[in-house]
């Protein structure tokens, strides 16, 4: 009978916040997830892209990897979505928006979203450009980030 060498475990990420259809929505509106973003991440219709925005950066900090998918445009969205299981986001701060209504077929989003990552905090900067595509808001691409 062999022996096997007990080897040190590596310390497991901590767990995804628990986030409830009564908990305070993650994007920073002052409503409960249910009647914020989780109304969007159960199929309803985002109305703007900042709406979308905001949606996709809950669906970040719930880890709703389909959702993520199903909201980028076909010609830019990734095949696989694989998050990083020790990365927090933190909070979303919106710096600006253009066009993006009913009234438009593009539009664009510039906000903060800061998170933790291996015990280090940082913050994604970023202007994201979004389209209309078959009647829905989707994510295009970054137009720049910093």
């Amino acid at each position: 009978m062999s022996r096997r060498t007990a080897r040190p475990r590596r310390s497991a990420a901590p767990p995804a916040p628990r986030i409830t259809a009564a908990s305070p929505c993650p994007c920073g509106l002052p409503s409960s997830y249910a009647e914020c973003c989780g109304r969007f991440h159960a199929g309803a219709p985002a109305p703007t892209c900042e709406a979308l925005m905001r949606s996709r950066y809950c669906a970040f900090v719930v880890r709703d990897t389909g959702y993520l998918l199903r909201t980028w445009h076909p010609d830019h969205r990734p095949a696989v979505l694989d998050l990083d299981p020790e990365q927090r986001w933190e909070g979303l701060e919106i710096l600006e928006t253009t066009q993006g209504t009913a009234f438009h077929t593009t539009g664009t989003v510039t906000f903060r979203a800061r998170f933790t990552a291996g015990g280090q905090a940082d913050a994604l900067y970023e202007k994201s450009r979004f389209v209309r595509y078959e009647g829905a808001w989707v994510y295009e691409t970054a137009v720049f980030a910093g």
